[in-house]
């Protein structure tokens, strides 16, 4: 699978320390929603893509004894379904691993009613739905326990 960056220990994005998926395709769907450039992930954007094994990436996390979760940021992870879908696939069949899996997405629930019923399959499927929206308040978020850019973004636990 293509991804733009891996951290081992990431402690910003949910409320356990996690690994950090950085995944490397998006359709900039807040920057035309809006009508101005605002992505808070446009460096990101410029980092080039590296493709890793799924494995590769399962045995990094369950070798790490920090981390706790698995969190799948940005660009657009559900732009990379397919990916999303056999990571998680053989983390919880093939290594019987149940710790959290937490997707942050641009997407509002409405529109991927499919996805997330498939996602809600699995044991311990956190997604964040909504877009960036420039200038709105942020506002602290009870499931992740952390603060989310924008007022309509929210967490969801599916399963």
């Amino acid at each position: 699978m293509y991804l733009k960056s891996i951290l081992d220990e990431d402690f910003v994005n949910y409320k356990k320390p996690s690994m950090y998926l950085a995944f490397p395709y998006c359709t900039f769907k807040c920057e035309k929603d809006c009508g101005i450039k605002c992505c808070q992930n446009s460096e990101l954007a410029l980092a080039q893509n590296f493709e890793v094994s799924i494995e590769t990436i399962i045995k990094r996390y369950l070798s790490n004894p920090i981390s706790k979760a698995v969190v799948c940021c940005g660009l657009e992870p559900l732009d990379s379904y397919d990916d999303i879908i056999s990571l998680l696939t053989k983390l919880r069949f093939e290594y019987n691993c149940d710790d959290d899996f937490v997707i942050y997405t641009g997407y509002k629930k409405e529109e991927i009613l499919d996805k997330v019923e498939q996602l809600s399959a699995f044991k311990n499927v956190i997604i964040k739905f909504g877009r960036f929206i420039p200038n709105a308040e942020p506002r602290f978020d009870d499931i992740l326990k952390v603060r989310l850019a924008s007022s309509n973004q929210y967490a969801e636990k599916i399963s």
